[in-house]
């Protein structure tokens, strides 16, 4: 007989919670939940064009895994706000449901022996991928939003592979287990009762309940009002990074939530400060700054002076960032790209590098899609709310183009390069 000190015994697990109902309404929630995470975090990958290789690809050798990827439109502006909101905030509120999901299981980590057949063997494989995976990615995910990049290597491939193993084993997992967890929760009865005389035991969780349980302090249905209540706390201290004015002080675990700008027609979120990012001020001033646009015909440099003499436009857009923090449409008024691809011999689009002063942070050199040139509210913007762009906003110039991800909108711009990448 089994010591029962030892988590690897049946009866070192005492819960009344564990059992077959409990796991198959988490589960269901996971279902949904986590399948929204994988396409609106492809989506996301997307949104970075890493067609416009090397320059955007942080994924290299990815092969087969970008099968999808296509080119990220420009309408509607929100797009990139609403389905990166969606990601993150999605992702913060099933943290207690996975952790809840993962106490469910537990005891089937340690139970031995470790593989009774080669099906069997499989099964543990897939449950510890399952597993690493999912606390690998909200890991990953929460260190991502609170800037706190201390793992190893580039959040980006980092993610991306973790996503589609992840996502690999959760969906063979939920081929096999779904059907029975559906069927376990449609049981009319009540969840805790033991099941009716001659009735068979539930396929999902049955080996979940305790030999011996302990008496229980909380009904599984009140264990389940903790985990949504947990849920629900989380999406009311981080949903508000998506908005302006006073639901973004409810963000309170974000930290581009509650942290105020300052007023005035600059006083929005941003993502790095000029400081932070490396900005000498002699470099942006504006008797010294040059923009340096090459393309077809050669080279032109041109001085904000030179830029504002140029036919000005306005275009009403957001900026978001792959946190899932954004602002509301500020007024951006500049030079469309598209303008300035012509000065340099391309009256029909063209793909541009920007490449910017920063010395710091990642996307010092993005690349745009000559569809996002193409877009008449594609500006190099000089001033934003009727006022010039201040140093942690751009200044002298920034790219802002409609429904981009916040890195592809690079400030303090010094170079644009048109023509095929």
């Amino acid at each position: 007989m089994r010591d029962q000190r030892l988590p690897t015994s049946p009866g070192f697990w005492r819960s009344p919670l564990r059992g077959p109902w409990f796991t198959s309404v988490l589960g269901l929630v996971l279902l949904i939940g986590v399948t929204v995470l994988f396409v609106t975090g492809l989506v996301s990958y997307a949104a970075y064009n890493p067609g416009l290789s090397p320059v955007n690809d942080k994924t290299p050798g990815k092969g087969i895994l970008g099968f999808y990827l296509f080119s990220w439109p420009t309408s509607p502006v929100w797009l990139y706000r609403l389905t990166q909101g969606v990601h993150v905030t999605l992702g913060i509120t099933l943290i207690p449901v996975v952790l809840a999901k993962l106490w469910s299981v537990v005891p089937k980590l340690f139970a031995l022996p470790p593989a009774r057949s080669l099906a069997h063997a499989l099964e543990r494989v897939s449950l510890l991928l399952l597993v690493g995976g999912a606390l690998f990615e909200f890991t990953t995910g929460v260190l991502n939003v609170q800037l706190d990049y201390v793992f190893p290597g580039s959040f980006y491939p980092l993610h991306f592979y973790g996503a589609w193993v992840f996502f690999a084993a959760f969906a063979v997992h939920a081929a096999l287990r779904v059907p029975a967890a559906v069927r376990t929760v449609r049981r009319r009865r009540d969840p805790a009762a033991p099941p009716a005389a001659g009735a068979s035991p539930p396929v999902v969780g049955a080996d979940l309940v305790a030999p011996r349980p302990d008496p229980p302090s909380v009904s599984r249905r009140g264990a389940l009002w903790l985990v949504g209540g947990g849920s629900l706390l989380l999406f009311a201290t981080s949903a508000g990074r998506s908005f302006d004015g006073p639901l973004r002080r409810t963000a309170l675990l974000a930290p581009h939530g509650f942290d105020e700008p300052g007023g005035g027609p600059g006083g929005f979120q941003i993502n790095k400060t000029a400081a932070y990012a490396g900005i000498d001020a002699a470099e942006t001033d504006e008797e010294v700054w040059r923009l340096t646009v090459t393309g077809r015909t050669g080279t032109v440099r041109l001085t904000r002076g030179d830029l504002l003499r140029l036919p000005q436009h306005s275009a009403a857009l957001p900026i978001a960032c792959v946190e899932g923090w954004s602002t509301s449409d500020q007024w951006w008024r500049g030079v469309r790209l598209r303008d300035l691809a012509a000065l340099v011999g391309y009256d029909e689009a063209a793909d541009v590098l920007v490449e910017s002063l920063q010395r710091h942070g990642a996307f010092r050199r993005a690349a745009l899609s000559a569809a996002q040139v193409a877009d008449g509210r594609s500006l190099l913007a000089l001033s934003v709310n009727g006022e010039p762009l201040t140093p942690d906003h751009g200044h002298p110039a920034r790219v802002v183009v409609p429904a981009a991800p916040g890195v592809l909108n690079t400030k303090w711009v010094a170079r644009m390069t048109f023509g095929d990448l």
